[in-house]
């Protein structure tokens, strides 16, 4: 009586809910009481299958954003990788398709086709059904896998409208198709084949993402980061949408090696070659349990690239492995100097000293990896760091030993690092800001606003003092904040930290954001949710904007990377009629408008300038949050980016007119 009692609440609730007025009954006040104080196993909702992953796609593939559907690529991609890391694989095919799907190809075993008795179906469809089931699993189906932790070919499956897994298996040709995670029929034998291997083409539910628009970049980058992990694995890459047609071939014989040296192409390098070693660690039964692959090699920059990966996941967060290196780096460096007189005992070289200008790959693949997270960006294997430690200290030791020409080199760069870090120690003291309401210690020049609330605070950095007056006048002052620059910054990728903390403006801009600069870089600290870079619209103007974005990068990188800076977009034109005015931003826009509203009767204004806009134009143009354009400055890729930058700023003037000459075709607008 009490469950048919319970079934009628549910279903005049459920009546509610649907709106269905000329159904529903009013539930007594007594009866609705017993059913909200009642909680036991009935209440339990169990989701079964791949319903987990639908209804909650976050905690599975991190968001639901461009960086979650990319994401479900990567995880095909993974299981093609591991194949390849067992030894099954050489070549890796994606495709983007013209009807907006991804077709990952593979020529590895193919995913077992055979029956499991315990589910009544085939591995294919287990595999692609259910989370954890893999051949990852303490099975002998992989010695290494990078997939262990992943979200699998399974959420993929569940978030995608449609998903068709081919396996070329033993001769036989099997077919089995999914709908949002579901399969339509089991899987059955198409057709005879003289292939192996396996192909995956999925189908992102636009329901679930914001975006199902595949961006080729993107995976290009990613792709050709794998190619350099695994040494002689081909990965192609295609587009196939109609005008976008374009693809890419993969294929690193050197590893590694040609990692490092594609890193460092535009710089000046300390050494002959790059220092490489890979080392195989096995257990009692001479099992290899874990191989580390390291490679480095210095240039004449003063910044440091470390990039590493644990089973081919790139470990943004780093790790033990990670630590390892850096600490057996340290060590190997100093005992050298010392042993070699070339300092004293008390003269110990710092980690940052011994890193400046280095370029690193560190690869490590292990049986059983930790990651921290459910993203992978930290690997937390604590033997790994001993292991690294111990290779390291053997390699580079014995390169020193063996290169003592290099060694004196690469010390006497460590001691001038120390000199110039001991002065950049000194002038960082200046900027650092001891509280957020310490506003005697900010700039002078600094308009700052009242809001204490820091996520609703933004700041103008703004060129010249004849926009900076405008821009203080025009402000909410409630919540902007305006600091004019003086000219251009300096150039930081051409000078050292104590020399670029001597520098007014950047100590200015340090000072009022609050948050200090590299290691000592602290977000928390920060007293503006946006940093917004405001110049004209002109060469001059661009140059600023890529001296502020070059700065961000190298010493505040946090600021780009979760979404702080942007670039103001002020107008290039306006246009007068009668009482009426006109803003336009591009010369499209403008020619558009002429075309639908004639030329008669018009005035036409080019601006060269901020300094040119009054307060209130100033203010509806380009800082009203209602109507004004920002650029939100992204860096999908840090690899890119520091090549990019090395390019446009370093100290080859020939890069830079390279990459003028390839990219002057982009350009629309350009005073002269």
């Amino acid at each position: 009586m009490e469950n048919e009692n319970q079934n009628e609440i549910e279903k005049k609730i459920e009546n509610v809910e649907n709106n269905n007025a000329d159904n529903v009954e009013f539930v007594d006040e007594s009866e609705a009481l017993s059913k909200s104080e009642k909680y036991d196993a009935g209440e339990i909702q169990v989701l079964e299958g791949l319903d987990p992953v639908r209804k909650r796609p976050g905690m599975y593939i991190g968001s639901t954003d461009e960086h979650g559907l990319h994401h479900l690529v990567t995880e095909v991609v993974d299981n093609s990788i591991d194949e390849a890391l067992a030894g099954y694989c050489t070549e890796i095919n994606v495709i983007i398709n013209a009807d907006g799907s991804c077709t990952v190809i593979d020529n590895g075993r193919g995913i077992p086709t055979g029956i499991i008795e315990k589910e009544g179906k085939s591995a294919v469809e287990v595999v692609l059904t259910k989370l954890h089931a893999g051949g990852k699993f303490g099975g002998q189906g992989y010695k290494i896998s990078g997939g262990l932790h992943g979200v699998g070919v399974s959420c993929v499956n569940a978030l995608s409208t449609k998903l068709i897994a081919d396996v070329y298996q033993n001769g036989k040709h099997h077919y089995i198709e999914f709908a949002r995670g579901r399969s339509i029929a089991p899987l059955k034998v198409i057709g005879s084949t003289d292939k192996r291997g396996t192909t995956i083409t999925f189908y992102p539910d636009p329901e679930i993402f914001e975006t199902v628009e595949f961006n080729y970049d993107t995976l290009k980058n990613r792709f050709r980061e794998i190619a350099f992990l695994n040494k002689g694995l081909v990965i192609t890459l295609e587009d196939r949408r109609e005008g976008r047609e374009k693809s890419d071939r993969f294929e690193f014989k050197g590893g590694i090696i040609e990692f490092v040296d594609y890193l460092n192409v535009n710089k000046n390098t300390l050494l002959p070659a790059p220092v490489y070693f890979n080392k195989f660690n096995h257990n009692d039964k001479g099992e290899v349990v874990n191989e580390i692959e390291v490679c480095f090699q210095y240039n004449e920059s003063y910044n440091e690239i470390i990039n590493s990966y644990a089973n081919n996941i790139n470990t943004e967060e780093g790790g033990t492995h990670l630590d390892g290196f850096k600490n057996a780096l340290t060590k190997v460096i100093n005992d050298y100097a010392v042993k070699n007189k070339i300092i004293k005992e008390n003269e110990k070289l710092s980690g940052e000293d011994c890193r400046e200008g280095i370029t690193a790959v560190i690869s490590v693949k292990l049986r059983e990896p930790q990651f921290e997270g459910q993203t992978k960006t930290k690997l937390g294997n604590s033997e790994m760091r001993n292991t690294v430690y111990k290779a390291m200290q053997e390699n580079f030791g014995d390169y020193l030993e063996e290169h003592p020409n290099e060694a004196r080199e690469l010390i006497m760069k460590s001691i001038t690092a120390q000199r110039a870090r001991d002065a950049a120690r000194n002038a960082r003291e200046l900027t650092r800001r001891k509280s957020v309401l310490e506003n005697t210690t900010l700039p002078g020049k600094l308009a700052d606003c009242t809001e204490k609330d820091s996520s609703l605070c933004e700041i103008y950095i703004v060129e010249g003092d004849s926009a900076g007056g405008s821009a203080k006048q025009g402000r909410d002052r409630r919540f902007q904040a305006i600091l004019p620059l003086r000219g251009k910054i300096l150039n930081v990728e051409k000078a050292r930290l104590n020399r670029i903390l001597e520098n007014a403006e950047i100590r200015a801009m340090i000072t009022a954001f609050g948050a200090g600069t590299g290691n000592d870089f602290d977000e928390s600290k920060l007293r503006y949710n946006k940093i917004i870079c405001m110049s004209d619209a002109d060469v001059d103007g661009s140059h600023i904007r890529i001296l502020l974005l070059t700065f961000f990068f190298r010493f505040m990188r946090p600021l780009i990377e979760n979404g702080h800076v942007y670039a103001a977009q002020p107008p290039l034109y306006k246009v007068a009629r009668g009482k009426e005015e006109y803003y336009f931003y591009s010369d499209d826009e403008l020619n558009t408008w002429f075309d639908e509203n004639g030329r008669k009767g018009t005035t036409l204004q080019r601006y060269k300038g901020l300094g040119e806009m009054n307060p209130e134009q100033l203010w509806e143009t380009t800082m009203n949050p209602e109507h004004r354009v920002l650029l939100q400055i992204t860096m999908e890729d840090a690899i890119e980016a520091d090549k990019l930058f090395n390019q446009l700023m370093g100290e080859d003037p020939e890069l830079r007119r390279e990459f003028i000459e390839e990219n002057a075709t982009l350009v629309t607008d350009l005073d002269v």
